[in-house]
């Protein structure tokens, strides 16, 4: 199967979690948008939805699903979302499409985060994937030579603005044997927004399309 029948596979698979009524988070990024629009199949028992970026928002919109601010609701039954790494502990880098920072909102706000990946994905350590971290603009220098210290090699993502205004430093060269930990170093530094881990709020289930099906794996 070609990468994106993976993702349109897993997509479909995650229709299953969306709870009737209830208000629903929904991610960014290429597999999301294969959930979005697999979204069409139930819109009619989704009174509103939560988007963790413009981009998402306008593509709910166009699908004829309401938007809502996250401060107009109390809580939020599922969010479902894709992940650019993912490891056994279903924890994540996420952040290639630059929405880090309100994905990790939303997901926080959630009962429960649905994750929706291809098997190209699922990694047994992290940090393979260069880990966005954003930044307020003006912090951006001092930010870098603090990731250098940790052992990064930031990149300032060029001609990027994330929804928020701020800017992304892309991280290489990372082995992150220890997520929770590093997430909350990273969470530390005066001038990050956020950092794209998510392991400090995990998914709580996977599911991940293989050349054999759709597989569901759930936090341990």
């Amino acid at each position: 199967m070609q990468q994106d029948q993976l993702k349109r596979a897993v997509a479909e698979a995650a229709l299953a979690y969306v709870e009737k009524g209830e208000i629903l988070g929904v991610g960014t990024g290429s597999t999301a948008n294969f959930f979005i629009d697999a979204l069409a199949s139930i819109k009619h028992h989704i009174p509103a939805a939560v988007a963790s970026s413009k981009a998402t928002a306008e593509r709910l919109q166009r699908l004829g699903i309401e938007v809502v601010d996250l401060n107009a609701v109390d809580s939020i039954s599922v969010y479902v979302d894709g992940a650019d790494e993912i490891n056994a502990q279903l924890h994540m880098i996420k952040g290639g499409g630059g929405a880090l920072t309100r994905e990790k909102i939303v997901a926080a706000v959630a009962k429960k985060f649905i994750c929706i990946a291809d098997a190209s994905k699922q990694v047994d350590v992290l940090g393979k994937f260069p880990l966005p971290i954003e930044v307020i603009p003006m912090a951006s220098a001092y930010i870098a030579r603090e990731l250098v210290k940790l052992g990064g090699k930031p990149i300032l993502r060029q001609g990027f603005m994330t929804d928020n205004g701020n800017v992304i430093l892309d991280t290489h060269g990372l082995s992150i044997v220890h997520p929770t930990e590093l997430e909350s170093i990273l969470n530390q530094l005066t001038g990050v927004v956020t950092n794209g881990l998510f392991a400090l709020r995990p998914a709580n289930v996977l599911l991940v399309g293989t050349k054999e099906g759709v597989k569901t794996v759930v936090a341990s």
